[in-house]
C-alpha cells in the first residue's frame, strides 16, 4: 500500500491502511472538515494513468452511491484531486469491525 499515516488527500488525512485488492486501496482516514473517521478508497498508483481503470473506479463509486442498505457502504464523496497518482478517491462510512 502506497500512502503513509499523515498523508493529506484534500480534506482527508490518512491514518492507516485497511486493505487492498484488484480495484483499489482502502485507508482509514480523518475527514478534517466534518471531524469524523471515514474509509477512503483510491486507485493504486500503477493504475492511475489507465483511463479504463479510472472509468471503472468512478463507475463503482457511482453504483455504490445509488444503493441504500445497512450492509453496503454509503459513498459520501467522490473527490478529484490534482495529483496524478490519486485521481478520484472516494470516501465512505467507516464501520469498525
Amino acid at each position: 500500500m502506497s500512502l503513509v499515516a499523515g498523508t493529506k488527500l484534500g480534506p482527508y488525512e490518512i491514518q492507516s491502511p485497511l486493505g487492498a485488492g484488484g480495484m483499489g486501496e482502502v485507508y482509514r482516514a480523518r475527514d478534517t472538515r466534518l471531524e469524523r473517521t471515514v474509509a477512503i478508497k483510491i486507485l493504486p498508483a500503477q493504475f492511475s494513468c489507465d483511463p479504463v481503470r479510472k472509468q471503472r473506479f468512478e463507475r463503482e463509486a457511482k453504483t455504490i452511491s445509488s444503493l441504500n442498505h445497512p450492509h453496503i457502504w454509503r459513498v459520501d464523496t467522490l473527490t478529484a484531486l490534482r495529483r496524478s497518482w490519486v485521481p478520484h478517491p472516494f470516501g465512505v462510512w467507516f464501520i469498525k469491525g
